[in-house]
C-alpha cells in the first residue's frame, strides 16, 4: 500500500483528522481527479461528477480538521479512490 493510499484509509478511518498534512491532503485530490485552483491561500477543488467543491486552507502545515471531514464525506459519498491512488 503506497502514501496516498494510506492517506486515503487515515482520512477514512476517522482516526487523525488533527493530523493529516496539508500538502498530501491536496496531492491526495489531485490523484484522484480533482482540478486545483488556487485564490490566495484557498485551494480550490472541482471534479466533473461531483456536484460539491472543496475548498481547503492551511493550519500552518497541517488541514484543519472540519475540511477533513468534509473530504471523507466527498470520498464516501462518490466512491473515490476504490482503485489504486498511488
Amino acid at each position: 500500500m503506497g502514501k496516498y493510499a494510506k492517506l486515503r484509509e487515515k482520512i477514512l478511518a476517522g482516526s487523525a483528522d488533527d493530523n493529516v498534512e496539508f500538502s498530501a491532503l491536496c496531492k491526495l485530490l489531485i490523484r484522484l481527479g480533482f482540478d486545483e485552483r488556487v485564490k490566495g491561500d484557498h485551494h480550490i477543488f472541482t471534479r466533473d461528477g461531483i456536484d460539491e467543491i472543496i475548498n481547503l486552507q492551511p493550519k500552518a502545515n497541517k488541514a484543519k480538521s472540519y475540511q477533513i471531514k468534509q473530504v471523507r464525506g466527498i470520498l464516501v459519498k462518490y466512491r473515490l479512490g476504490k482503485s489504486d491512488v498511488d
